[in-house]
């Protein structure tokens, strides 16, 4: 019986970890159409738990934990590759953010990525522009999360400007509005700082323009219904809908008091936030309408995952922009890239990487290992690490970014072991994976088309080489290299002989 995706996977899913909503989707796959089968969402209010350490709260951890737990029952007996789990602004502010992601992955038994709030956006744009479908013009998209609000300008299915500002309807709430008392001046200081941060945007923004304008959140929503219910509309939020909803909720002197037409209870708490942030941005932008769209992050998530398995894979996109940006050898990339797959296939058994993401890793880091040198041949694997870090990348959490910084970095000179090793059991593959690189990039040193079949025995901690006879004969260069690098491998725990 075919199976539902190109890739074999029946089922796909999406969690979207957000600062004020846990949301799941599992959908089926038919003809390229999406088509859910479960969606689950609860209020965890993550934002609400972080301290002015930024430190989560336990009393924070545990809500989310708890409601994972009843998101992994929906995931139950859906392999690796099938679901993708995305944390967004609570958790890129939390400095105790990795305690609770491990926890979370143990729980949903499958990785959750920390992703930037650009990609953030990418991905709302992604799903939005699915679930609208392909409409001709420009739109924007205005999505007002917990701890974020992202703004896209994107035409039909490609993003074109993506920003993220650090104000939500959760984060707002604890600081303009935190013991539930409300009055024109607070709103007022709310408004004031949400334009505050507009303005960093407004103009390139304005310069783009759009056709049409769409919010995808749900606040957005909950906003909408409300001026349904006063008769000003059907779901879409209007300028004179805004003000009139203002209006109705300044009458009220607490949170607890607030009661809306429309407006779920358990929303009134973050609705006077969430409000004076979008009507920041309908005066910033100078807005007259939007409609919402059901369509957001998590579609976005399942698209992006099925766009990896059965057609485009951003992340390619985004590795062949970096190489050209940065004008990298793409003949030595892909001799680079080429050796160390094949040194990979057979040492996988040995070292424990059998699975597809040490290949994918190794794969990423050789293509762009030389970017560092468009800025200075000194120390350029440094230099190649931080681009790889601090880069806005498409398609790449935070951790694959940290990633190929570790392989980049350590791909010359010392390799910086320790760093590898903080990361736990994953960082002693990533290790070895570092140590196949290595070897790829000293076979190609003089960039030749032609590097010898090498036969290679691996123990735990340990690597023999035997070159072809006579092979390393004629070139004492690199026996001087392979003589470094056993000296360097030393240094990391890992001997290195060759013959």
């Amino acid at each position: 019986m075919p199976h539902s995706t190109a890739s074999g996977f029946p089922r796909v899913a999406a969690i979207d970890l957000g600062s004020n909503s846990f949301h799941i989707v599992v959908a089926k796959v038919d003809h390229g159409e999406v088509r859910p089968m479960e969606r689950l969402g609860e209020k965890v209010q993550l934002a609400a738990g972080l301290d002015e350490a930024r430190q989560l709260s336990d009393e924070a951890i545990k809500r989310g934990l708890d409601c994972l737990e009843r998101f992994a029952q929906l995931l139950r007996g859906m392999p690796a590759g099938s679901v993708r789990v995305v944390a967004t602004s609570a958790l890129r502010q939390a400095k105790n953010r990795q305690a609770f992601i491990r926890e979370a992955s143990h729980v949903l038994g499958h990785p959750v990525e920390l992703i930037a709030g650009r990609e953030e956006a990418r991905l709302i744009y992604l799903g939005v522009a699915h679930t609208l479908g392909d409409a001709e013009g420009k739109r924007l998209v205005i999505d007002i999360g917990g701890g974020s609000t992202e703004f896209i300008i994107g035409e039909r299915f490609e993003p074109l400007l993506r920003e993220s500002l650090q104000m939500g309807c959760v984060a707002f709430s604890r600081q303009f509005f935190a013991d539930g008392k409300l009055s024109p001046a607070r709103y007022a200081k709310a408004y004031t700082a949400a334009r505050l941060e507009l303005m960093n945007i407004e103009q390139s923004l304005q310069g783009r323009g759009w056709d049409n304008v769409v919010g995808s959140s749900g606040s957005i929503r909950a906003i909408g219904a409300a001026i349904a219910a006063m008769g000003l509309g059907k779901g879409e939020v209007n300028r004179e809908g805004l003000l009139r909803l203002k209006r109705q909720v300044l009458k009220c002197e607490h949170l607890d008091k607030l009661s809306i037409d429309g407006v779920k209870p358990d929303r009134n708490a973050i609705l006077p936030a969430g409000l004076a942030i979008l009507e920041a941005a309908f005066d910033a932008l100078h807005l007259e309408q939007m409609h919402h769209s059901e369509g957001a992050l998590r579609e976005g998530v399942l698209y992006d995952l099925l766009g990896r398995h059965d057609h485009e894979d951003v992340r390619e996109r985004s590795l062949s922009a970096l190489m050209e940006r940065y004008h990298a050898d793409l003949e030595q990339a892909a001799r680079v890239e080429n050796k160390a797959l094949v040194i990979l296939g057979k040492l996988a058994d040995d070292w424990e990487l059998q699975g597809p993401q040490w290949s994918e890793r190794l794969s990423w880091a050789a293509r762009v290992h030389e970017i560092g040198l468009d800025i200075a041949h000194s120390q350029y694997h440094k230099h190649g690490a931080y681009l790889l870090e601090h880069s806005d990348l498409p398609g790449f959490s935070k951790h694959d970014q940290l990633i190929m910084a570790l392989l980049v970095r350590g791909h010359r000179r010392g390799l910086g072991a320790d760093r590898f090793r903080e990361l736990g059991s994953e960082g002693e593959n990533l290790l070895r994976v570092c140590i196949i690189l290595r070897l790829a990039i000293l076979l190609f040193r003089n960039r030749e088309d032609e590097a010898p079949i090498l036969t290679l025995t691996a123990g735990r901690r340990s690597l023999q080489i035997v070159f072809p006879d006579g092979w390393l004969q004629e070139r004492s260069l690199t026996v001087a290299d392979f003589e470094q690098e056993a000296s360097w491998l030393g240094k990391a725990g890992y001997e290195l002989t060759f013959a």
